[in-house]
């Protein structure tokens, strides 16, 4: 029974994945593309774009927590309705203002649907198919990532941006019908009372920490590539849509890998220790080869590579947390373990662009590729099975 559920109500799961990914790269690619056109200046547009991942670092461990006490199910269905209207913000006018309130409240939206999801899929998919449905959610979300800009600039072209986020409100109310009509109610665990010291326990303990730190450091190579390989095709001199198909072969890579990394670990062929240092090992040699040798091939070489890692490397972590995580705190360690992700999507490129901006691009890239390589092999080690007991 658990398998016919799982095989058949999860997929209003991977379009509500679907969705935030579209909300969040593919408004994002609009807003940059329509700047001038709607009078915002640079830094208006920064602050609008911050907005989202603003809302999410603040909100997303809450809604987990929340999640946790009255169920995923409605948590997913209200977020998903949140989306719709704050997309429907945007209609009053194309203003920077009525544009960064819109965004604000589809940050905010995403917020709740988005460790939610995560946290069903946990529960519904069972303990022996935990990777391939996380992997199949994941790929959603990479499509969505890959998607959502050429969808969303194209819209904008065609019509206007207030089109966008007509779409976007279609696409989410949609999304929260079908998970009101074809996800199975997911009750709430009785909780255990957990002291102050058992939360910190919990929080820095190896299986929630270092698959949190897997994905916070695959989060932040893969905001370096998406921001930084387009700047790399502009500064080789190629055609800017070098650099957008870089990024389009990224996210496809990812989405391909994801669903198939899935089931390997299922089926005990790779774990988030052996995975986790494959892919990030293999993140940091790419990003060493972009920093000694910048070439168009490399450049699409690189951007394979970070999808691989992004494609091997979540699916595998999170199908650990919820592996190791209690159903009663599966919200809150989904809703932790997605801050972890944020942190690492913003501090990536901040690093990177401190460095560069302090010595060049190229030692920025190689201080990334060391931390990457660190991290896969912290992973390796702290996730290494418990050494049988001596007979002595």
């Amino acid at each position: 029974m658990t398998k016919t559920i799982a095989a058949t109500s999860l997929a209003p799961l991977y379009l509500a994945g679907f969705t935030t990914a579209f909300g969040a790269h593919g408004v994002a690619s609009v807003l940059g593309a329509e700047t001038d056109d709607i009078g915002m200046t640079l830094l208006g547009l920064g602050v609008v774009l911050a907005l989202y991942d603003m809302a999410e670092v603040l909100l997303k461990p809450l809604f987990g927590v929340l999640a946790d006490r009255i169920g995923p199910k409605p948590v997913i269905v209200g977020g998903l309705a949140a989306f719709a209207i704050a997309s429907l913000c945007a209609l009053v006018s194309p203003a920077p203002l009525a544009l960064a309130l819109a965004r604000l409240g589809q940050g905010a939206a995403a917020s709740a649907f988005s460790p939610a999801s995560s946290a069903a899929v946990a529960r519904l998919a069972g303990k022996e198919r935990l990777g391939r449905y996380f992997g199949r959610y994941g790929a959603w979300k990479s499509l969505g990532y890959a998607a959502g800009p050429l969808i969303g600039v194209a819209l904008a072209t065609a019509w206007n941006i207030q089109t966008v986020y007509i779409a976007l409100a279609v696409l989410a109310s949609g999304a929260a019908a079908w998970v009101l009509i074809a996800l199975p109610a997911v009750p709430p665990v009785p909780r255990t009372r957990y002291t102050v010291a058992d939360l910190v326990r919990q929080t820095v303990e190896r299986g929630f920490l270092v698959p949190t730190l897997l994905l916070a450091t695959t989060t932040a190579v893969l905001g370096v590539a998406v921001g930084f390989l387009p700047l790399l095709a502009t500064r080789l001199g190629l055609h800017p849509l070098v650099g957008a198909a870089a990024v389009a072969l990224l996210a496809l890579a990812s989405t391909a890998l994801q669903p198939f990394v899935g089931r390997l670990r299922d089926t005990g062929r790779i774990s988030a220790r052996t995975g986790g240092l494959a892919g990030l090992a293999l993140a940091a040699a790419s990003l060493a080869l972009l920093a000694l040798l910048p070439h168009a091939v490399t450049l699409f070489v690189a951007a394979l590579a970070v999808g691989a890692m992004t494609g091997t490397v979540t699916p595998l972590a999170f199908a650990h947390l919820a592996d190791s995580t209690p159903d009663d705190r599966m919200g809150r360690t989904m809703g932790n373990a997605e801050l972890g992700r944020e942190l690492g999507d913003a501090g990536g490129p901040l690093l990177v662009g401190a460095i560069a901006t302090a010595a060049t691009l190229p030692v920025a890239l190689g201080t990334l590729a060391g931390i990457s390589l660190a991290v896969g092999a912290v992973g390796w080690g702290a996730l290494a099975p418990p050494a049988p007991p001596s007979d002595g």
